[in-house]
């Protein structure tokens, strides 16, 4: 241990002096100051100023510098000369109404008002139970909820060498009806036949038809 108010030396320890680099020198002096008093208040690109760059300015610049001027129709419709106008002793020496210097108060707090409280210890440490924590969880998919298929789907092999029945050829063949001009207009074309309206459909067709339980 060393003594109170002694340093500790390690042993066999040996000290150079090291001296920094010029590049070293040359990094730590601090910045110029460019002020509003130097003549320089703003560094130049490439070192010379616009003006002995490029001289005087051309005549399409100073025409582009010249501010927008108003229509003669604006100047003629305008109330006043200037937007400062003199104000009249009659509005400097006005003194508001009581019901002004009312509606001039800023709204008040409502009686009910509550200010926030400061939230005790035993809330901070409370747990949230089971049942709590499965209440905020979000509402999850139903388990035999399927996605939507996409429109694209790729054809299997033994869709591809199927070969169509007779019958249905038969089934896939469209409708023949007359055309409907007015020699040929057959106004019982559509109507549905009894046989068609005593039709009982079978278990399977009953099958068919319902939509698919997604």
């Amino acid at each position: 241990m060393a003594a109170a108010g002694r340093m500790y030396v390690p042993p066999y320890t040996s000290y150079i002096p090291v001296r920094p680099r010029s590049r070293i020198h040359v990094l730590a002096e601090p910045k110029p100051v460019f002020s509003e008093s130097s003549p320089r208040s703003r560094p130049v690109i490439g070192g010379r100023s616009l003006l002995a760059k490029f001289g005087y300015p051309s005549e399409r610049l100073l025409k582009l510098a010249e501010p927008k001027k108003y229509l003669p129709a604006y100047l003629e419709k305008r109330a006043r000369e200037s937007p400062e106008w003199p104000v009249s002793l009659a509005a400097q020496n006005y003194n508001a109404s009581q019901r002004i210097l009312e509606l001039a108060r800023p709204k008040g707090l409502h009686p009910d008002f509550v200010e926030a409280r400061e939230v005790s210890r035993l809330p901070q440490k409370a747990i949230a139970s089971p049942r709590t924590i499965e209440l905020s969880k979000p509402r999850q998919l139903h388990a035999k909820y399927a996605p939507p298929r996409d429109p694209e789907w790729t054809v299997t092999e033994t869709a591809k060498r199927a070969v169509a029945s007779p019958r249905v050829l038969e089934l896939a063949q469209p409708s023949t009806r007359p055309r409907m001009g007015l020699t040929t207009l057959n106004p019982d074309a559509f109507r549905v036949k009894e046989a068609a309206k005593k039709a009982v459909c079978s278990p399977r067709i009953e099958e068919l038809a319902r939509p698919i339980q997604r």
